[in-house]
């Protein structure tokens, strides 16, 4: 009888909080060309399903971006882009739809990316221009180094638990052609504090960054997003041995941060 009654609180205690917090993330990855990425994405799929059992989420990956479909993601209610974004114009049409119509989604480093003339050319407004706000890519710091990062929102779900500023994992920065502060569609929670600064090693004076103002993770208050700036990891190029060097998910005060918001993505909207 006493065993019977343990098992009923347990049940009552945690089985109650594991069904209000299960969802479903899909996460949509290339890992092809940049080690770095790779590095990162390999990274990640390892990290997440740990994640999963650990606060009670389902994580699915795939490389084959023709499930970016409709029948397919109404399975997800979160979606990640590890790495790139599609190509396919029904592929596109096909995340926009599920966008607008309440889904989530949380991109890395990567995905934000976009370079006329590159094989990812900005060709698709609606992505890089409105959702994401950010325009095209202009620049980035070299080589993969540490920030001190600043908190501008600490009462948004995904930062809530963060301190006002914090060192993160090594990355390579980007810079962005639209200036995100003069759009109010978009809530920036995370920038590169001036601390951080000279930030880069180079070898090219322009790779490393000594002043201005850096948007590294922001949301877009019309959608239900976060765009995540990190996402490479520092491999070791030089002595063409593609050694790792750093790992995105090794920074505690981080993985606080992006597990807070993932939970915050599949939280089910009021």
């Amino acid at each position: 009888m006493r065993i019977f009654l343990l098992c009923t609180i347990y049940i009552l205690l945690f089985g109650t909080t594991h069904a209000q917090s299960s969802f479903k993330v899909i996460a949509f990855f290339t890992a092809k060309n940049d080690q770095a990425h790779i590095s990162y994405v390999h990274e990640a799929n390892k990290w997440f399903p740990a994640m999963a059992k650990k606060y009670h989420f389902t994580y699915d990956s795939t490389n084959n971006w023709n499930n970016l479909n409709t029948k397919f993601l109404s399975q997800y209610q979160v979606v990640l882009f590890l790495d790139t974004r599609p190509e396919d114009s029904t592929q596109r049409e096909a995340f926009k739809t599920y966008m607008e119509n309440g889904g989530a989604w949380m991109g890395f480093h990567f995905a934000g990316f976009a370079l006329t003339p590159s094989d990812y050319p900005q060709n698709w407004d609606w992505y890089h221009n409105e959702f994401l706000g950010s325009g095209s890519y202009r620049s980035n710091t070299w080589r993969p180094t540490s920030a001190i990062l600043r908190v501008e929102d600490r009462k948004h779900p995904a930062t809530k638990n963060l301190p006002v500023t914090f060192k993160s994992a090594p990355n390579e920065w980007y810079r962005w052609s639209d200036d995100l502060t003069k759009n109010p569609d978009i809530k920036i929670l995370l920038s590169i504090d001036s601390s951080s600064f000279p930030l880069g090693t180079g070898p090219k004076p322009h790779e490393i960054w000594h002043s201005g103002y850096y948007p590294v993770v922001w949301t877009n208050k019309k959608y239900r997003m976060l765009y995540v700036n990190m996402g490479h990891n520092d491999i070791d190029y030089e002595n063409h041995t593609n050694k790792e060097l750093s790992f995105t998910f090794a920074n505690k005060i981080q993985d606080r941060f992006i597990i807070d918001a993932l939970l915050w993505l599949g939280k089910k909207k009021k």
